[in-house]
């Protein structure tokens, strides 16, 4: 996704939990460039064959699997995501400890229809 998506998903879920978006406007920007780069790492991953290990040969000539730098730096950008997702309230702790109170649960789609059918 652009970094427009993630803006328009990210605002979209903050509205929905009561959590106002205009004072954090520079930390939902800083949050949509990073997901928008750890989207980018990912798919360059699979272009490139997904492959979680590599061969790399050291300068003494020793070849060894190491872990693929792309998924180091795909978790290291979703690690630095998850941090904002916090510090907006976006998960489920983090919004307890700034409402003092559980996020308000969407109702299940058969919920929904129950409800139609009641009203």
């Amino acid at each position: 996704m652009g970094k427009s998506s993630w803006k328009s998903v990210i605002t979209k879920q903050m509205t929905a939990l009561g959590i106002k978006t205009e004072p954090y406007k520079p930390v939902i920007a800083t949050l949509c460039d990073i997901l928008k780069q750890r989207d980018a790492v990912y798919a360059q991953y699979l272009s490139e064959g997904a492959e979680p290990v590599r061969e790399y040969t050291n300068k003494a000539g020793a070849t060894n699997l190491t872990k693929n730098p792309l998924l180091i730096l795909w978790d290291d950008l979703n690690k630095s995501a998850l941090a904002y997702w916090r510090d907006l309230g976006l998960t489920p702790s983090s919004y307890k400890k700034l409402a003092g109170e559980t996020p308000p649960e969407k109702p299940s789609v058969l919920t929904e229809a129950l409800n139609k059918l009641e009203g």
